[in-house]
């Protein structure tokens, strides 16, 4: 097992894939950090003076001390995840593109060996793309949010181990849909519709329409968004605290709205979504792996 996990990480380190998407993640993320959180530094023009005065005296606290660093994190912490989940994809569905899987499983002792060392080797990619997005989204927090905006040491440390913990999860996700499809085109560009567009385009429409405020929660980006994004509408009485039922009194869409704020629109809390997400994980990633055991290599 020592060696092919030794061969995994030099398969990945010669073809440079990971340094190549961990670029783009890093500026994404610092790059959406510094937007988002130059708009939320004004809470009370972001949100608007009344709903930013109600929210306010149902916590207890003064509008300018919301620590409203925790939307711009949660939100730049989720866009550099995502380029984890594209990693993911190319782990083993890359090497049926490049025609290399035929040499992979035929010297491993069998593909059982070969899949393990490929979902360890992705725990400690994850791990990195995470430490990636969670910097570079710290790095444009502090640049644009108040200091009296900034959240506290235990949020911040809380808010990036779900960074970590997504980021693992959404590799490991990525691996499953690669191993399932075959193929490094076909999922990133689906899953790229489906994470940026599809799914957020169904999440708000059914709350608009049908009023399913739990629906982003259950589905794959809303769970994996929710595993960091829910710290943040926690925070604010969003999630999983006894403010939210207040809240939802005063507008029935105001803890929905700071739930989306956060970047975590249905989730229940951050571990519920980190549940609901390794379920989506292991459906994938049991497939992949169900599939790959008697697939024709040739």
């Amino acid at each position: 097992m020592g060696n092919l996990i030794k061969a995994e990480f030099r398969k990945t380190l010669t073809l440079g894939l990971w340094w190549a998407l961990a670029i783009p993640a890093f500026a994404a993320s610092l790059v959406f950090a510094l937007s988002w959180g130059a708009t939320v530094n004004d809470f009370n023009d972001f949100l608007g003076s009344t709903d930013a005065q109600q929210l306010a005296m149902l916590l207890g606290i003064e509008v300018q001390a919301m620590p409203v660093g925790l939307l711009s994190l949660g939100r730049a912490i989720n866009i550099g995840v995502f380029f984890g989940v594209i990693f993911g994809i190319s782990a083993l569905a890359g090497e049926y593109t490049r025609k290399t899987i035929s040499t992979t499983f035929l010297t491993a002792p069998n593909r059982a060996a070969v899949l393990s060392a490929k979902m360890i080797t992705s725990v400690v990619w994850g791990l990195l793309y995470g430490v990636i997005a969670v910097a570079a989204a710290s790095i444009g927090t502090v640049i644009t949010v108040d200091s009296e905006g900034l959240p506290s040491a235990g949020q911040w440390i809380g808010i990036s181990a779900a960074g970590l913990l997504a980021a693992v999860l959404g590799t490991l996700f990525g691996v499953g849909l690669g191993a399932v499809w075959k193929s490094v085109t076909g999922p990133t560009v689906f899953l790229s519709l489906w994470m940026l567009l599809i799914e957020n385009v169904i999440v708000i429409v059914a709350f608009v329409s049908a009023e399913l405020d739990w629906l982003g929660g259950v589905l794959p980006n809303g769970a994996l968004n929710g595993i960091v994004g829910a710290i943040g509408a926690e925070a604010f009485g969003a999630i999983g605290s006894s403010m939210a039922d207040q809240i939802n009194q005063v507008d029935d869409g105001l803890q929905w709205g700071m739930q989306f704020f956060a970047g975590a629109p249905g989730a229940f809390s951050w571990w519920a979504s980190a549940l609901i997400f390794f379920a989506w994980t292991m459906l994938f990633f049991g497939s992949g792996w169900a599939a790959n055991q008697n697939r024709d290599i040739t």
